[in-house]
Parts: C-alpha cells; structure tokens; sequence
C-alpha cells in the first residue's frame, strides 16, 4: 500500500486526485496539506506540513507555486519522493526542485496526460522533418481560473520542439509588442483564458501553402489525476534525480 500525503488537496486537482486514489487499489492518502481551508475528506487536512505526523511514502503536488519551498524542505527532511505537478515555478523555485532531486526522487512534469506527451514526441518529429521552412506557433486553452500563463504544458511543448533545433529558438510571448517581420528561429506562444476550458493545446506548423496542426483536448481534471497517482507508483523505486513521463514510459 503506496501512501500519498496530498499537497494542495483542496484544489480542483486535489480533489481530482482524492477521487483517483479512491477508485484504485494499492494506494492510501494518509493526510493532505493546503493552507486554504479544510474539506469533508477521510483523511486528516492541516495548514502545514509541521503539523503532519502520518507515515507517509511519497508526495503528491498539486498546489500554489509560493508553497513548493516548504514542500521541499520537508520532503527533504524526511527523505520523501515528490511528484511534484505545480506550474508556472520560476527559476529560482526551479533551483530548488533540483537541489531536492539530489536527495530524493523527484517526478515533475508540467503536463501528466500520456497523450500531451505523445504530442511532444508529434511535434519533436515534425520539427526535425520541416527544419527552419515552417513556422511554429503553440496556442494554449484553459480555464478563466488558471493563475499562470503560458501553461507550462506550452512551455513543455516548445522546450520539446527546441531540443531538436539547431537555430536557437526565440520564444515570442506578446507579438503586438513587436513592428518586425516574423524571424525563422521564432516559436510563437498564446495563450487563452476563458469559461471552464479544462485543457486545449495545438501547435501549428505554417509552411508554404501547407498547414499542421496537431491537437490535443483535455476533457476532464482526470486524466492529470490518474497520471499523478501512476508516478506516484513510479518515483517510490527510484533513486535520487529528477524523472519525468519519459522516464516513466520507457
């Protein structure tokens, strides 16, 4: 029996994963952490990780990027594997996941749908076939509630696209900024926010006379949850390092 302490378990992902746990074997949820509130769960809720005192085999993330120092300093402390699934981290939160990594297993992915990660391997592809004669452009969906933007799945994507290209990429967020031709080494990010979209990413490679688009609809906080809770099985056999959907695929 896996146990989870869920971090951010009254969110919307939070409760998505509450769900998945309950509806596979093998796993326990032990406690949840989220300083906003508590909620009817059958596992203890605190407003800190100092107040846990459950035995607890990895942590699940899904919570407020200001919140992941903490997590990092407990699951340091108390040599805890992390699947850590919160978005928009700057680099100096970055930093710190890393520094965790090197004394515990750590699994963290901007996006923990299988098919958002075939897409990459789609894209990564279809870059290496068009080279520099098609434009790429990522438009990125969500929800009127999502903090960051891009998503860090977008940002996965055109990560995923730069690592096959050999023209040093530019990432071009806010185009109206700029009275210049489009440059070859641009990859063009956009992002939407609105009503209740769950998840919608597409990438458009412009060429002459010929249009690609590959895309890929989220249709319910699911598919993240099942993902999170199968990393969780994962990362709890690993040894320190970071892993992600690759390393889980192979």
């Amino acid at each position: 029996m896996i146990k989870i302490l869920l971090h951010g378990c009254n969110g919307k992902m939070g409760q998505a994963v509450t769900n998945a746990v309950n509806d596979r074997n093998g796993f326990v949820i032990t406690c949840g952490v989220d300083p906003f509130g508590t909620n009817s769960y059958n596992y203890p809720v605190y407003k800190s990780f100092a107040d846990v005192n459950e035995e607890v085999d990895v942590i699940i993330d899904f919570s407020n990027p200001a919140l992941i120092s903490s997590l990092c300093d407990f699951a340091e402390n108390k040599k805890i594997p992390a699947v850590i699934c919160t978005t928009g981290l700057i680099d100096k939160q970055k930093e710190r996941v890393n520094l965790l990594s090197k004394a515990v297993p750590v699994f963290s992915s901007g996006n923990m749908s299988l098919g958002i990660n075939l897409l990459i391997e789609l894209c990564k592809k279809a870059s290496l076939v068009f080279g520099d004669a098609f434009d790429v452009e990522i438009i990125e969906k969500h929800h009127n509630l999502k903090l960051d933007a891009p998503s860090g799945t977008a940002l996965m994507i055109a990560d995923g696209i730069n690592d096959v290209r050999d023209d040093d990429p530019r990432y071009v967020y806010d185009r109206h900024a700029y009275r210049i031709k489009r440059t070859k080494n641009e990859i063009g990010i956009h992002s939407v926010r609105g009503g209740t979209i769950v998840g919608e990413h597409s990438v458009i490679f412009a060429g002459n006379d010929e249009v690609l688009t590959i895309t890929h609809q989220a249709q319910s906080k699911s598919l993240f949850a099942t993902g999170a809770v199968s990393a969780s099985q994962f990362i709890v056999s690993c040894s320190p390092g970071i892993y992600d959907m690759s390393d889980m695929l192979k």
